[in-house]
């Protein structure tokens, strides 16, 4: 069974910082292309970032410069580093594994991916 447990959510003042963690289990973490995701009140869930198995990112073009996504095979985690944050940032935050193992692309189609965490909250206050 595939578990993605997202850690690290929190409240913070608009330029602080913040660290997420997802920690996976129940696949071959290192097959597999890693999302972040994010959804806030009445809007739709919307792609961040994406890390391939070999390292390769992609952002958002609003995150880009402040989030640093990246992962760490052996401990089965991935991670997103948030800097400078903007209320607008404020969502809950979902990690996902894309559906493919062994892809070689990252993509930001929310369809792509079907292991999904149960989400933490980031709160950005003004």
């Amino acid at each position: 069974q595939v578990q993605l447990v997202e850690s690290g959510g929190g409240l913070v003042q608009a330029g602080g910082s913040l660290r997420l963690s997802c920690a996976a289990s129940g696949l071959t973490f290192g097959n597999y292309p890693m999302g972040w995701f994010r959804q806030a009140p009445g809007k739709e869930r919307e792609f961040v970032a994406a890390i391939s198995r070999g390292g390769i990112t992609r952002y958002l073009d609003s995150v880009k410069g402040r989030f640093t996504i990246s992962r760490d095979n052996d401990k089965n985690t991935v991670y997103l580093q948030m800097n400078s944050l903007k209320p607008e940032d404020a969502a809950v935050y979902y990690c996902a594994a894309d559906r493919r193992p062994y892809a070689i692309d990252i993509r930001a189609d929310i369809r792509g991916y079907n292991y999904w965490g149960q989400g933490t909250q980031v709160t950005v206050s003004s």
